[in-house]
Order: C-alpha cells, then structure tokens, then sequence
C-alpha cells in the first residue's frame, strides 16, 4: 500500500496512461541504443549526478540530468525533458550498463594480481 503511495506521488499516476510524444519515444529509442552500443563511453559526475554517454564513431553526445536529455553532435542539439518514469527507467539502463563495466574492470584488476602473485611465488619457489 505505502509503495503505491509512493509511485502515485514520484509518478503522478492518474487513471489514465499517458502516452510519450514522438520527441520523447524517439530520444528514449536514442539513449537505450547508446546504451547497448559497444563503442560507447560512459560517464557519471558524482556531485550533480549528470550521466554522459559518448559515442566516438557516430559523433553523438548525451547527457542525461533530471529529466532532461541533451543530445549533440556537429550539426545539431536537442533537448527533451523526459516524464519521471520514462528518466528512472533510462538512469537504471545506464546504472546497470555502468556497474557491469565496473564489474568487468575488476575482474581484470584481480585477475592481474593473481598473475603477479603466481609470478612471485615461481620467483621465490626458483631461488
């Protein structure tokens, strides 16, 4: 009960759903395909929680910040204020993207000093 509390004060959920205009629908289509695209860069500032995607090959760049996308590259910019729904669901695609990036990073970082681990020990095991 208290979380249908919530989502109706975080949502303004009413009755009836509201639909995203094509402006909307396509810079959400946008981001979530950044977002998988494997050449992209991602970034977050810790302070103001923007959230930047980069993507070097099709020259885009977007930031994401409460509710609002920004979306540039050389011959244009666009911004589209995002409902509060559709921002939460994209943050979260980033998030996750994000985290498994960090997961992957460490991953290698551990698996290094296994390595450099096992390289001291044959050192010590040789002398």
């Amino acid at each position: 009960m208290y979380v249908r509390y919530l989502k109706t004060i975080r949502y303004h959920v009413n009755n009836e759903t509201s639909k995203l205009t094509d402006n909307e629908r396509i810079t959400k289509t946008i981001c979530m395909k950044l977002i998988n695209h494997p050449l992209s860069k991602f970034l977050i500032a810790p302070l103001s929680g923007k959230r930047y995607i980069k993507n070097e090959p099709l020259n885009i760049f977007v930031v994401l910040d409460d509710r609002r996308v920004s979306i540039t590259n050389h011959v244009y910019h666009y911004d589209v204020t995002l409902p509060q729904r559709e921002f939460d669901r994209l943050s979260l695609m980033f998030d996750n993207k994000t985290e498994s990036i960090r997961q992957s990073f460490e991953t290698d970082m551990k698996s290094q000093i296994v390595h450099s681990l096992s390289t001291i020990l044959t050192k010590v095991s040789n002398s």
